[in-house]
């Protein structure tokens, strides 16, 4: 591993300073790109317009219409936390804005895969809708489009993921990513174009005269549900995201919130007054996502969109349940996958430049988190294929992967896809996050194409885990009340949490639980507590150590504590099979 620290241009950080930014705040924050105060401005007002983004005016004049007509709508989300707040957004939005009739369906992981297919279309409009809606999905429904087009259903597609070559034809397109959107806000998440659009129909009806500027539908208690979906699906967070989690966060901390997400925090042991980011990457998310995995999505999408506060602490604590249940899956899985992907190379040897794993009683609904856990062991490409439990399609393999950077891994399978015509049934996806579907007699010359173009396009420099942090910690700031300070602040994909590092004495360590390692270090000359979680290599008396800060609380009495995130090493001290 190779600890670097990023660069602070002086000026940005001296002009945050002298505008009133706490210093440390000023210092991480021009690290990340902020040259002015002003664009830490969090405030509604700052939101990128919704005019800006192509297509919202048109599915603002189409959802008017249908809401004028009585039409009944109906919302195809899709099975992860995106999806899932993206249709309680719509379901609520919608409502509020005057349709009467507005429904949705989820495709089951398993039976239906991914996007808007023509099966979904027909089960739509069976259920004697008018318009289909898709929330965070559609993008490249080509198919499933003009089904539903044929079925005489009008389409509303929204979604943000890249588009293939071919569009769908939709009634309209609402996609930042389409060829011809100016929309600044690229990463915007499949939650926030949803509520775009429903920013676009707020000012629609106004200007129809349903109502007046200063009696319309509020949206902003829609922002929890916007945040949650932002952080979960790990999107970038620019300037125009941060605004929308910020405006969230504001509001949970205020206990201003859906019953459904109070049940929630209440469920994963957190507390909604000082939420976090973290909460919602790490606590609140995988328990929507497990729903869509394991079970059905809609018990997710339900418990986001009651207002029956003891219906949404039974679903919570379902969900949380759930979740439990795909912990013990992914565990085992991770174990197996590990073992797999280190047999494929000798001891003593690097890795391949991709890793591709398969096991017959692999769960689909888990392949993607396993994926990541190969990723951060290796740091390679890396994906994880399980059979398909679809009734007819026991011959293919559904896989996902996830990437390092450096590493497009849409664009990979894409090559892939040129170079070995028919070796994928059908893929998609992002730069770090992608999925496939192979038939099983062909996973070989996939396994072997994938590890050809990584070997292509990466070099020993992408292939050496790199820990960008914000450089030493100053003395006095570590400190209980700049920690709250920083965990206040919003951090994520893009706008990474501030982790610092210098080099430490290690005054003591010991193992905690058999896989964690408790530390007792020196930080200039003060003792501090530290915990590296799922490391168990014992450290030499004095290591280079990226690290963020935590409170840790014990009997009553909170303390800063460090949490380790990797070492620097000579290589003679580094632990086998690892780059110092």
């Amino acid at each position: 591993m190779k600890i670097t620290a990023r660069d602070i241009p002086p000026r940005s950080a001296w002009a945050l300073e002298q505008a009133g930014v706490h210093p440390l705040l000023a210092r991480l924050f021009a690290a990340r790109g902020v040259c002015a105060k002003d664009e830490l401005d969090d405030g509604l007002a700052r939101l990128l317009p919704p005019s800006t983004l192509h297509g919202a005016r048109e599915a603002a004049a189409l959802l008017a219409d249908a809401i004028r007509d009585g039409k009944r709508l109906c919302i195809v989300a899709d099975y992860d936390c995106d999806g899932a707040t993206a249709c309680a957004v719509g379901l609520r939005g919608l409502r509020r804005l005057g349709a009467r009739h507005a429904s949705y369906l989820v495709p089951d992981r398993v039976a239906d895969g991914y996007g808007l297919t023509p099966g979904i279309a027909q089960r739509v409009a069976d259920t004697g809708a008018d318009m289909l809606i898709t929330v965070d999905n559609g993008i490249a429904s080509v198919e499933g489009v003009a089904a539903a087009k044929a079925l005489g259903l009008s389409v509303l597609v929204t979604d943000h993921h890249l588009p293939g070559p071919e569009l769908p034809a939709a009634d309209v397109l609402v996609n930042p990513n389409q060829p011809c959107c100016e929309f600044q806000s690229k990463s915007i998440a499949g939650v926030g174009v949803m509520f775009y659009v429903l920013m676009a129909l707020r000012s629609e009806l106004r200007e129809r005269g349903a109502f007046e500027a200063a009696q319309q539908p509020k949206l902003d208690d829609l922002l929890p549900l916007v945040a949650l979906g932002t952080v979960a699906d790990v999107v970038r967070l620019d300037a125009n995201n941060r605004r929308l989690v910020a405006q969230g966060l504001r509001r949970i901390r205020a206990g201003a919130m859906p019953p459904g997400l109070s049940a929630l925090f209440k469920a994963a042991g957190r507390t909604a007054s000082a939420a976090t980011t973290f909460d919602f990457g790490f606590a609140l998310g995988p328990r929507i996502n497990a729903a869509g995995r394991l079970a059905d999505m809609t018990l997710g999408i339900e418990c986001l969109t009651t207002d029956d506060a003891a219906r949404a602490e039974e679903l919570a604590r379902t969900l949380d349940d759930i979740n439990r249940e795909r912990r013990g899956i992914e565990g085992e899985m991770r174990e197996h996958a590990l073992r797999v992907a280190e047999s494929l190379f000798a001891p003593g040897q690097a890795a391949p430049a991709a890793i591709t794993v398969f096991n017959a009683d692999f769960h689909e609904g888990v392949v993607g988190i396993v994926a990541s856990r190969i990723k951060d062991r290796f740091h390679r490409p890396a994906f994880v294929f399980a059979a398909s439990a679809a009734e007819g399609k026991e011959n293919e393999l559904k896989g996902s992967g996830r990437s390092i950077p450096g590493f497009h891994l849409r664009d990979a399978l894409d090559l892939v896809a040129k170079r070995h015509p028919g070796v994928l049934l059908r893929f998609g996806g992002h730069a770090m996050a992608a999925g496939c579907t192979v038939a099983r007699e062909r996973l070989a010359e996939f396994q072997a194409a994938l590890a050809e173009v990584a070997a292509d396009w990466l070099d020993a420099s992408t292939l050496t885990r790199r820990l960008d942090t914000d450089g030493p910690l100053a003395p006095e700031y570590l400190r209980i009340d700049l920690v709250d300070t920083l965990q206040r602040e919003v951090w994520g994909q893009g706008f990474a949490p501030p982790t610092f590092s210098e080099e430490l004495e290690v005054l003591s360590q010991r193992l905690v639980g058999e896989k964690h390692l408790a530390l007792k270090l020196r930080h200039h000359g003060r003792p501090v507590d530290g915990i590296w979680f799922g490391h168990t290599e014992p450290l030499p008396a004095r290591a280079m150590l990226a690290f963020r800060l935590e409170a840790d609380e014990w009997q009553g009495v909170r303390r800063v504590r460090l949490m380790i995130e990797g070492a620097e090493l000579p290589a003679e001290l580094a632990p086998q099979g690892e780059k110092a």
